[in-house]
């Protein structure tokens, strides 16, 4: 079996075609078919910034109601859904708080979204309701599927809160909302990536203009407490402009470890695709598919042979639009 693992989309409907045309699927008029062999797995985030939310939804959903794709939930799936239910600690009649709050910034990076269903109506609950469907992450016999990081400790936090095909429930989402809670530590770390704070005093403007006093690192890499943030961190070059050089990680409570390939997406790569993380005695190798195509880089899709699982750089396709 080939998967086809496809990174990030965020509402790129027309670049989704081209890269399902390049690898081989074929459109019958009701959904993309898979090549002999081939099933495709999409890494998470379908919705927001594109301007073809619905198409996005419409072509994955309906790949895997037949059976072509597997899929797995990205942040702004779960975004979603939290921005549209109810916090049960904070209503009455009077003030209605929902789990994502409605300011400026939330509501900036929803607005594609919510223009297409319209928050509130039939179309939106009935979207929702199958982003329930997506699970935080597959493990297959092969390979790992994530949206951002495989860390077995916050999995097993989650686990609970889950349906047994680690899909979230609605109890799980209020649950995983509540900051500074185990829960939503947990859920951070799966669907968003291991953090280090910054020495205090220390920020930075993230690509939306957004505050941060946290900085997002390569948790693949073989060590990260107490080295130079400059050489850990998953940040563009404008961001760590902000944090001095001599800046240094505590102690970070994460250790990589695992005997599968991890595909995951969510990190806004550009350039030549490559492997991450190169199969070791401890692990089996990362590869990251996403290559920024919720803006203006290519979608990405990394071909993994359960025949021949060796990870190679050969094996990226990318739908180049002009």
């Amino acid at each position: 079996m080939i998967y086809d693992i496809i990174g990030d989309i965020h509402g790129q409907a027309d670049k989704l075609i081209g890269l399902l045309n390049k690898l081989g699927y074929q459109d019958n008029g009701k959904f993309f078919q898979a090549p002999p062999n081939h099933k495709a797995i999409f890494i998470g985030d379908f919705v927001d910034r594109g301007a073809k939310q619905l198409d996005t939804l419409n072509i994955v959903f309906n790949m895997l109601d037949n059976s072509q794709a597997l899929a797995v939930m990205g942040n702004h799936e779960y975004n979603a859904l939290a921005f549209a239910t109810l916090d049960k600690r904070e209503n009455n009649q009077e003030h209605l708080a929902y789990l994502r709050k409605h300011n400026d910034v939330h509501t900036k990076q929803h607005q594609e979204f919510l223009d297409e269903v319209g928050f509130g109506s039939d179309l939106h609950k009935f979207w929702l309701k199958r982003l329930y469907e997506l699970p935080l992450w597959l493990e297959l016999d092969n390979a790992c599927f994530v949206h951002a990081c495989w860390d077995e400790k916050s999995m097993s936090v989650l686990k609970p809160l889950l349906t047994d095909k680690n899909q979230m429930t609605e109890h799980g989402l209020q649950l995983t909302s509540y900051k500074g809670t185990d829960e939503y530590n947990a859920l951070e770390r799966v669907l968003k990536g291991v953090e280090v704070p910054l020495p205090d005093g220390v920020h930075f403007f993230d690509k939306e203009q957004n505050k941060r006093h946290n900085v997002r690192v390569e948790w693949w890499l073989k060590n990260l407490s107490h080295q130079p943030i400059h050489q850990i961190a998953r940040a563009s070059k404008s961001d760590l402009v902000s944090i001095p050089m001599d800046a240094m990680s505590g102690i970070v409570d994460f250790a990589f470890r695992h005997h599968k390939p991890i595909f995951i997406g969510h990190y806004w790569l550009n350039g030549t695709p490559m492997i991450l993380a190169e199969s070791s005695d401890d692990t089996a190798g990362v590869v990251c598919v996403d290559y920024s195509a919720g803006r203006d880089g290519f979608l990405t899709a990394y071909q993994f042979d359960t025949e021949n699982p060796m990870l190679s750089n050969d094996n990226f396709v990318q739908f180049e639009h002009f």
